[in-house]
């Protein structure tokens, strides 16, 4: 039963149409021009990397004036006494 299924997708094999890329060519099989590409190049990369650098230090610098001054994480002089 499966062979025989297999032999008729063979069968048909043959019958079967080759597709081909139309998002490449028209129907006629010219080659369509290059699509518009808005480039933010060296600029755009600056705008967003230096706004996340700054945003983030400043987290980070809040963050430890806040755990600093509440003495949440403040390293003990005790631990370091080899005596």
């Amino acid at each position: 039963m499966v062979l025989g299924r297999v032999v008729g997708l063979l069968g048909r094999r043959s019958t079967l149409r080759v597709s081909h890329r139309s998002a490449t060519t028209t129907a006629t099989g010219e080659v369509l021009p290059m699509p518009h590409i808005i480039r933010f190049g060296l600029v755009g990369v600056v705008c967003a990397v230096i706004p996340g650098l700054l945003i983030g230090a400043t987290i980070s610098k809040r963050m430890a004036n806040f755990l600093e001054e509440n003495e949440l994480f403040v390293p003990s002089d005790d631990d370091d006494e080899d005596d």
